[in-house]
């Protein structure tokens, strides 16, 4: 299974054929014709790939090189479902204790901000290091969740007290509408998931990055709101765009958790699939809580 998060790009999309790891062989003699599946191009399945789980010894292969049947320690969609809650509910248990024990009134705002930020930049180091390892570690990935709540919760409180009270609980009503509404499309086949909506979403979202990059620094050392990309017009323009991206990304980490399942994924990599569905449910919380944010205060 190879991640469509974009901590894990390196493990993403190959130039030559569907994602990095289904190496592009030709067919063995007696196997299927190339581009059997209807969803082909840049599908992992066409072009003669290979399964790249074919040295897992519980995933035993047919001539597809799909596992014949799902047994041992392969990944199922329970284990994606069940790590998944794991890391989602030790985000929402860390928020929720920092919303309530880091309070934001005037005469503490300025430490909870230091420590919610702090947990920040803590949770973006493991993820980092999470990215950059060979295997999943659940010890890293919980632990980036637990931060990843304190700086949630942190920003959520104060959002919710100085600028628009009641935007938190819209902002998770929304994220979870996009969840909601990605899974049906992909599930009904409106979304086609290829090699060139990979590239697309990824020089998208690399875009999108360095933009909001170069705002903070204007904003950071030219004081005000740098560019203008996170208020006005501009802001609600971006912070669409930013949920769009999320959604993209959503319907990327379906396709990750897809093609683990059929091609008989060791288990210990649903880790890798909770991980990233969990980043990319942060990215649409935090573009939809932008969002809201700047309507209801422009109200």
């Amino acid at each position: 299974m190879r991640s469509s998060n974009p901590v894990f790009s390196r493990r993403g999309f190959s130039r030559d054929n569907g994602y990095a790891g289904f190496n592009a062989q030709q067919p063995q003699a007696g196997g299927p014709a190339v581009g059997t599946n209807p969803y082909a191009t840049g599908n992992p399945y066409a072009e003669g790939a290979t399964n790249p789980y074919a040295t897992n010894p519980y995933a035993p292969q047919d001539t597809l090189g799909a596992p014949q049947q799902a047994r041992g320690n392969v990944m199922t969609i329970d284990d994606v479902v069940s790590r998944t809650a794991m890391t989602l509910g030790t985000v929402v248990l860390t928020a929720v204790l920092a919303w309530l024990l880091l309070p934001v009134d005037p005469a503490n705002l300025g430490k909870s901000y230091g420590i919610g930020i702090g947990a920040g930049l803590v949770a973006l180091v493991l993820s980092l290091v999470q990215s950059f390892k060979r295997k999943p570690s659940p010890a890293l990935i919980l632990g980036y969740a637990a931060f990843e709540g304190v700086f949630l919760g942190v920003i959520s409180a104060a959002v919710s007290t100085y600028i628009a009270d009641g935007v938190v609980a819209q902002a998770v009503l929304g994220t979870m509408a996009v969840f909601a509404g990605v899974l049906i499309a992909y599930k009904m086949r409106w979304i086609r998931v290829t090699r060139r909506f990979y590239g697309f979403v990824m020089a998208a979202a690399i875009g999108f990055v360095l933009l909001m990059a170069v705002n903070l620094l204007f904003a950071v050392f030219g004081g005000g709101d740098g560019l203008g990309f996170r208020s006005g017009g501009l802001g609600i323009l971006f912070g669409v765009i930013g949920i769009i991206l999320g959604a993209c990304f959503l319907a990327l980490d379906f396709k990750q958790v897809e093609d683990g399942i059929t091609y008989g994924a060791p288990r210990e990599e649903s880790w890798l699939a909770a991980f990233g569905l969990t980043m990319t449910l942060v990215w649409i919380y935090m573009e939809f809580l932008r969002l809201l944010s700047i309507l209801q205060g422009d109200d």
